[in-house]
């Protein structure tokens, strides 16, 4: 089925932007129905700030990604942990730092298991960070699910978010928020636009490389349908406030 067809039925759309996605998180006004759903650079990939620098930034761009969501929405961010001469870069802790700098308050971390128990890895460990923040909505302890996933699941690149993990939030999402659109303003080859799709929700990445955006636009997972494209949007790439 064409992308315009599945558009016409009202099928999930998915719209990915080839720019700056802290650039775009300045300038989005997301409503309720909207949750950020990413995976935050490395220091590997923004080598021209520098470590120091690289930490700095991606501090604020937490902050960025926690404040421009609604306030009874949330923000959510997949992180894997590096080595850097002998030490631990926690970077849970540092989107965190960011989170309190946005006001937002943390309503679950996840362990995301990589590999399996027990096996030993080098320079990144064997388990990633899931954490969710919101700084109006709050979770009853009956609204619990498990603190640890046991599989990572499908990864699209090396630096992916498995489906398994993409799943998980996804169901987090349709359960217990009124998200209906996910963004992922650094959504690298698409995987958590493509899980959002099969979920039937809509989808909107951004994405600096030409190629893997294309890439992402057109991402399919095993088993699941092809994305409608999403109509374009207007000249700054704005997602539209909720009225």
């Amino acid at each position: 089925m064409a992308a315009s067809e599945e558009a016409s039925r009202g099928g999930p759309r998915r719209e990915v932007l080839c720019g700056d996605g802290v650039a775009w998180l300045r300038e989005a006004r997301l409503g309720a129905g909207h949750a950020v759903v990413t995976s935050l650079p490395d220091a590997s990939e923004l080598p021209e700030l520098g470590f120091e620098g690289w930490r700095g930034w991606f501090v604020e761009t937490a902050a960025l990604a926690c404040r421009a969501v609604a306030p009874e929405a949330v923000a959510v961010f997949y992180q894997t942990d590096v080595k850097r001469d002998g030490r631990w870069v926690d970077k849970g802790h540092l989107v965190q730092l960011g989170a309190e700098r946005a006001g937002s308050s943390l309503l679950w971390h996840k362990v995301v298991c990589r590999v399996a128990p027990g096996t030993t890895t080098f320079g990144r460990p064997s388990w990633a960070h899931l954490l969710c923040f919101s700084r109006e909505l709050r979770l009853p302890p009956g609204r619990s699910s498990p603190d640890v996933l046991p599989r990572l699941g499908e990864m699209t690149w090396a630096r992916a978010m498995g489906r398994e993990a993409c799943e998980a939030v996804a169901r987090f999402l349709l359960a217990h928020t009124a998200c209906r659109t996910v963004v992922d303003p650094f959504c690298g080859l698409g995987t958590m636009l493509a899980v959002a799709n099969a979920r039937g929700l809509d989808a909107v990445g951004v994405e600096r490389s030409p190629r893997r955006a294309e890439r992402a636009r057109r991402l399919v997972l095993a088993g699941e349908a092809s994305p409608a494209a999403a109509p374009p949007e207007g000249p700054a790439g704005q997602v539209p406030t909720e009225s």
